[in-house]
Formats: structure tokens, C-alpha cells, sequence
């Protein structure tokens, strides 16, 4: 009896890309992962942030049903879960999104964990695509946010980040959570920064050279992106005159290797930007016990027990 051929499953890589809130990333990914489908490659796309927006873009402005929410719901009902609840497609690009509690009803990290192990029953790790890409709010610290550097669950991280200090502080951050994690005996690494709404100060770029990670692409800050993306239109696609940027970040994306950054202390970051900006010349001055109280303070006799030497 001869055995039936079998299709080698292709080596996965899974990407996550981090930055802070509103920098971009949903931005660079929907449009990332429809240049990289048009050049071939089987890409899925998985929010990774509560609000659930990273593919609204990529659908035109649609919102997915979260894979969270999806479950619940199912399983009140008596259903079995599939693939086609919280999986969709367009022009080759699959995306889906993990979801998370409502404010103030529960812990968005606790629900990333959760969001994987409903990933996992889904047969997440027999999946077979070129790349997977997650996407990562920077902002937050808490483990859920963190699991695929802690775990080992991906095999490079992207940062997101634009000249600004609050996005750099972010980034920096992540680095910081790379480094410390590889110091345990993990292996992955920063392959590199994506510079958003650039405007050509270059604070970002200084960034990426004193942590030791390359620039893999610089997104202008350029109001024909602006109104497109707000209109929730893909400017990544080969007819688009931004093609070319995103078919190069394509590129680099799939070369560049997992380096180990050096995170910048405080000041360091602080001294990317100009004294005048940040108030270096600030000096801390320490509050005393009158300070904070309106009226004047009254010593009064300690109730301690002291007992006298025997």
C-alpha cells in the first residue's frame, strides 16, 4: 500500500506590530495587508485591541463580529463555533477580531488571553498562511497585551510611531518589554519601526538609531492619505500612487531579522526633543506635610504606647 502525498504545511510567520492608540497601526496593517495579497501571499489580519477596529478599514468602514462575542453568544445558544462566524475575506486578505469587555465590564488583557484560546480550538496552529499579523495596543502593560513576547507566540514585533514623544515613550516601552523577556530566556525580537504621519522632524528616526532597530518604512503626513483613510479607502493597492511604499514595506517586512533594541532611559527619550518642548530645565521641589492642607497644621500628642526601657 503506498502512501498518499503530502502537502508540506508552509512555515508561518507570525508578526505582531505594536504602537500607540490612534497612531496608526489599523491604518498601516489594512492597507500592509492588501499590498502583501496583491503580491501574492496568503496574509490574515487579527485585532488584538478591545475596540475591534483593526479591519473596519480593510472592509470599507464594516465592523467584523468579534470572535469573544461570537463565542458567547454560541455557545448560550447551543451552537458550535466555525470559521465563518468571525473569519472574513476581501481580495485575498483574511481578517477577523478578537474583541474584548465593554469599558469599565472586565480586563482587556484577560480577554487577549481568552481571545487565543478560542484561536487555538479554531485549529489556529494547523492554519496555513504566509503571514499572520497581529495587532497590539502599545499603550497598555498588562500580560494580556504582552503574550506574544512573553510566550514566544510570534516571531518579531513591528513598532508603529510617529515623531511625537507620547508614541516613542510607547515604543520605547515595548523594547523595554523585549529586552526583558529575551532576559529570561525568550527569543523574540524587534525587526524594526514603521514611522506614521511623518513630518519630517525626524524624532522617530533618531528613535529607531539609538535603540539599534531599522526604519522599515516612512509614511508621509500627507492630507490625500488622510482623507482617503478616513473614508476608509485602501491607498496601498498597486493602482494607488502609495503602492509603491507599501510593496517596499512588504518587502522589508519579510527580510528583516528580530534584533535586540536597547530601550533609552527617560532622559534619553526626553533628549530626542528640543529643551524648550519638554521643560528640562524643570527642577522637582518636595511638597511638605503644610502643603497639603488649606489651614494650618496642629501638632498633635502621638496615641503610641511607649513603654519605658526595663
Amino acid at each position: 500500500m503506498t502512501n498518499a502525498a503530502v502537502t508540506p504545511r508552509k512555515a508561518t510567520e507570525i508578526i505582531a506590530i505594536y504602537g500607540k492608540g490612534g497612531i496608526g497601526k489599523s491604518f498601516t496593517l489594512a492597507n500592509l495587508s492588501y499590498r502583501m495579497a496583491e503580491l501574492g501571499k496568503k496574509v490574515l489580519l487579527i485585532g488584538c485591541d478591545p475596540k475591534s477596529d483593526t479591519a473596519t478599514l480593510l472592509f470599507g468602514g464594516k465592523n467584523c463580529p468579534t470572535l469573544i462575542d461570537t463565542s458567547a453568544r454560541k455557545k448560550q445558544a447551543g451552537e458550535a463555533l466555525t470559521i465563518g462566524d468571525v473569519c472574513f475575506k476581501r481580495d485575498g486578505v483574511f481578517a477577523m477580531e478578537l474583541g474584548g469587555p465593554e469599558v469599565g465590564r472586565g480586563c482587556g488583557g484577560r480577554g487577549i488571553i481568552h481571545g487565543f484560546e478560542l484561536l487555538a480550538g479554531l485549529g489556529f496552529h494547523d492554519w496555513d498562511f504566509d503571514y499572520v499579523l497581529l495587532d497590539f495596543l502599545g499603550d497598555v502593560v498588562c500580560g494580556g497585551f504582552g503574550l506574544p513576547i512573553a510566550r514566544d507566540m510570534c516571531h518579531k514585533v513591528l513598532l508603529i510611531g510617529a515623531n511625537d514623544l507620547q508614541s516613542l515613550y510607547v515604543a520605547n516601552n515595548v523594547c523595554a518589554a523585549v529586552e526583558y523577556f529575551r532576559n529570561l530566556g525568550g527569543h523574540v525580537g524587534v525587526a524594526g519601526m514603521i514611522i506614521n504621519k511623518d513630518d519630517g522632524t525626524g524624532e522617530a528616526q533618531a528613535f529607531a538609531a539609538q535603540v539599534g532597530i531599522p526604519v522599515l518604512a516612512t509614511i508621509p503626513h500627507d492630507d490625500d492619505i488622510r482623507r482617503k483613510s478616513a473614508a476608509y479607502q485602501i491607498i496601498g493597492s498597486q493602482a494607488s500612487q502609495w503602492g509603491g511604499l507599501f510593496a517596499d514595506l512588504a518587502a522589508n517586512v519579510a527580510t528583516a531579522s528580530p534584533l535586540h533594541p536597547q530601550p533609552l532611559t527617560h532622559e534619553a527619550l526626553l533628549g530626542l526633543f528640543a529643551g524648550d518642548v519638554v521643560g528640562r530645565d524643570v527642577v522637582l521641589e518636595p511638597a511638605t506635610a503644610a502643603d497639603m492642607c488649606s489651614q494650618t497644621l496642629v501638632a498633635r500628642p502621638t496615641l503610641e504606647v511607649v513603654y519605658d526601657d526595663a
